[in-house]
């Protein structure tokens, strides 16, 4: 089965999540992605959890793993005009730049889009950024936990009265690096009918604002953002979650309350509460929310889960499930079955599981071709077979210490 993206090269010089992400969804589509790293340790990400003082022995490096999967390593010194020279032939013969440096950086070393498009005039030129290419703050530094501090998500997450959380997983780095993938492939899609390459951007900030974009939206329409939500006082008891006797919790998400409270008052042996005129209506409940989240967290506290998961089954057709951790959902049966989760074998360490893109197609695919490469692994093959250095010219380029 083919692929989206079968037949178009992406250069890749990116490095830690945001860029590393969208050139790996692009890298699962088909495209052929060449990650352009540093002689000397390449991407740092190679070495972060090394650094952290993590112990790798046998065991995969799951954070390059999951950016940079299915990806050719070069290496090249950038600061040495070979180098550059050896950038520009390849982007004579691809479709995608993507890069993920501060703005200002790529220019001073002639790899911005004005330089690189004398080139290629078809070429895609996708930057990822903190904070926007344009503004007071666009040539300031920025990696994900700032994303997630200027975006105002710190301060959605948890209860009312709580300090600014964070969120664990790099999530502004994964879903700016998503958006800048998206971009780019609606950037080819344009291509295809102009003929014309065009720039594509996407920061963390932006990137996280859209995530929000209810919150934002109710912002700049009404003056105010959604507040956080707090589960011991929420106006709607029945969009709530609940802890059992298992220390799992349970979560409804019943947006028309009122057609449901009856049958879940009974289903949870709690009839009396049907008729109860404190709780007889969706606005009932609200103004009376408090008492009745406490009747509902003693009684949901009396049994496991699971058999109140049963008990809600045999009761109704409620708008429920278990609150999952992340550690749970390798082995979620809706994870596998959707394939979700899938096997590549790596040459040193055998079977790996990485996350699948989340999205089916129905005719092409996407597919993980591979694991990610080891430092300059393709480095020869990319300059003898792909741009047609002799050997003679890259044992020269190796005695200068440009690959």
């Amino acid at each position: 089965m083919t692929r989206p993206l079968d037949g178009i090269r992406v250069i890749d010089w990116t490095i830690w999540q945001q860029g590393p992400v969208a050139s790996m969804m692009l890298a699962d589509l088909g495209a052929d992605v060449i990650k352009i790293e540093g002689r000397e340790g390449g991407d740092p990400g190679r070495g972060v959890l090394r650094a952290s003082g993590a112990d790798l022995t046998n065991l995969p490096n799951f954070y390059f793993e999951a950016h940079n999967r299915g990806k050719r390593s070069l290496t090249l010194d950038l600061e040495k005009p070979e180098a550059r020279a050896i950038v520009e032939r390849l982007v004579a013969k691809s479709d995608v730049f993507v890069q993920n440096f501060r703005p200002g950086s790529a220019a001073r070393r002639g790899l911005d889009y004005e330089s690189l498009r004398k080139h290629n005039e078809r070429l895609v030129y996708a930057s990822g950024s903190g904070f926007g290419q344009r503004g007071p703050d666009a040539t300031r530094p920025c990696m994900d936990y700032l994303g997630l501090a200027r975006s105002g998500i710190m301060f959605a997450v948890g209860e009312p009265e709580d300090p600014p959380l964070a969120i664990q997983g790099a999530i502004a780095d994964q879903m700016a690096g998503t958006m800048l993938a998206f971009g780019v492939v609606t950037a080819l899609l344009d291509r295809e009918r102009t003929g014309q390459g065009q720039q594509v951007d996407a920061s963390l900030l932006g990137a996280m604002s859209w995530l929000q974009g209810l919150s934002v939206a109710s912002r700049l329409m009404l003056g105010v953002a959604m507040p956080r939500f707090s589960r011991s006082q929420a106006f709607n008891p029945l969009w709530n979650h609940y802890r059992c006797a298992d220390d799992r919790w349970i979560a409804f998400a019943m947006a028309q309350a009122d057609r449901w409270w009856k049958d879940f008052a009974n289903a949870l042996g709690l009839g009396a509460l049907a008729d109860d005129e404190r709780f007889a209506t969706m606005m009932q409940r609200g103004a009376n929310a408090a008492a009745l989240i406490a009747i509902l967290d003693e009684t949901f506290a009396a049994q496991d889960s699971d058999a109140w998961a049963k008990q809600l089954d045999a009761g109704g057709d409620f708008i429920y499930t278990v609150v999952s951790k992340v550690q749970d959902l390798p082995d979620d049966p809706q994870m596998r079955d959707n394939g979700l989760i899938a096997s590549v074998v790596h040459p040193n360490l055998g079977q790996l599981e990485m996350l699948n893109l989340p999205m089916g197609l129905s005719r092409s695919t996407s597919e993980i071709r591979g694991t990610a490469p080891e430092l300059g692994q393709h480095t020869e093959e990319i300059l003898v077979d792909e741009l047609g250095y002799s050997w003679d010219e890259v044992s020269v380029l190796r005695q200068n210490e440009v690959i």
